[in-house]
């Protein structure tokens, strides 16, 4: 499929956790990524990444549950937390393009965002960093997201149960959520969170599933080149 070149503008960019740390800290995913974000910036691009908890988050959650009782707002906060060190990871990365202070509110108005990149975290029990990535979209105006993920598209099922699983090229938010639902679980495995996905439709923002593991397929996303993925509108 191909886009639309997305330079001179702000590109917003959800950053799956397991890409970040699938294991561990996978440091030669992350120095690709830096490479790819920086050829753009020197194009006139701006990028906000927010970043998720992935394994980190799920490892926390899984050791609490396994442990004592734990509520929905404690695995949340656990969650949370995790998306801020990857967020400090990936600031500290970026330190000299990046705005010194990370953002940990995307509804908070940012007025002096001159920098580069702008690197988010998890903001609150109840809320997703896929929900965060679009209402700090919708914040500076921007209508697309891309959701750097594990997946190469969007499947009917999941492919690694189901062979038959469909994979989508392009898809409605209506035919998405009828799929994934309106309901949001810390710990929720989906391509796109459901309450950030109505929150998409709403703004009619359009939203690329890709997966992360193939950087080149973001930088051909970034050209406006064919790539792998799904995208959603």
């Amino acid at each position: 499929m191909e886009g639309k070149k997305m330079t001179n503008e702000i590109i917003v960019i959800s950053l799956g956790g397991s890409l970040i740390c699938p294991d561990r800290i996978d440091t030669g995913f992350l120095k690709r990524f830096k490479e790819i974000i920086e050829k753009h910036i020197k194009k006139g691009s701006r990028f906000i990444l927010i970043t998720g908890g992935g394994r980190t988050a799920r490892n926390y959650q899984s050791a609490a549950n396994e442990i004592t009782g734990v509520d929905k707002d404690d695995l949340d906060w656990l969650g949370i937390h995790a998306t801020m060190i990857n967020a400090h990871l990936i600031r500290t990365i970026f330190r000299k393009h990046a705005r010194p202070r990370i953002n940990h509110d995307p509804t908070e108005k940012i007025d002096d965002f001159k920098e580069k990149i702008l690197v988010a975290s998890g903001w609150k029990p109840g809320c997703s960093t896929d929900y965060d990535a679009v209402l700090l979209a919708k914040q500076f105006g921007v209508k697309k997201v891309i959701n750097l993920s594990n997946i190469d598209y969007v499947y009917d099922k999941d492919p690694s149960k189901f062979p038959d699983a469909k994979p989508f090229k392009e898809m409605k938010w209506k035919e998405f959520r009828q799929i994934f639902g309106d309901k949001w679980d810390p710990g929720l495995n989906v391509p796109f969170d459901p309450v950030a996905s109505k929150e998409a439709e709403t703004d009619q923002m359009t939203v690329y599933i890709i997966n992360g593991a193939n950087l080149e397929n973001l930088d051909d996303l970034l050209e406006g080149k064919e790539f792998v993925g799904t995208t959603i509108s």
